[in-house]
């Protein structure tokens, strides 16, 4: 027995409705998910451009203590700024920034490190003979590159 007209119709209509209801459910995913991931990359943008203004404040402290006379060595206050630079290496380490290794001797990677000199010796490998700026990680992103000195061993 045929349906009549009507129902035929009241049902493609009803198909249709939920198959808007569907799209509409869909999109609306889509956007949330697009919104965390934005909302996720403006944070973390926020987060790399306050780090970086941080970066050179904490080049300078570490340059006095380097370059601290040794007749200051024992001051407390003296002291206290290298506990203050220690303090500050561990804040940094709350907010997931590491510090690119770059000790004599390590391997060069073009990833983490830039080469500002390169010393033409004989040898297969390249590796850091100095370190001339740390360089810093956010997570697993270089956000400053570590400026070294590379030679041949």
């Amino acid at each position: 027995m045929a349906k009549p007209k009507k129902q035929v119709e009241l049902e493609e209509k009803l198909i249709d409705a939920i198959a808007d209801l569907q799209r509409t459910r869909a999109d609306f995913e889509n956007f949330r998910r697009r919104s965390e991931l934005d909302k996720a990359t403006a944070r973390s943008a926020g987060q790399t451009s306050a780090i970086l203004k941080l970066l050179p404040v904490i080049d300078n402290i570490e340059r006095a203590i380097g370059h601290m006379p040794a007749d200051l060595k024992d001051n407390a206050w003296a002291q206290g700024v290298v506990g203050l630079a220690k303090n500050l290496d561990k804040s940094l380490e709350g907010l997931n920034l590491k510090r690119i290794d770059a000790k004599p001797g390590t391997a060069f990677n073009p990833d983490l490190h830039e080469a500002i000199q390169f010393d033409d010796s004989e040898g297969e490998h390249e590796v850091i003979a100095e370190e001339l700026q740390s360089g810093y990680l956010l997570g697993e992103t270089p956000i400053r590159h570590a400026m070294v000195k590379v030679t041949k061993k």
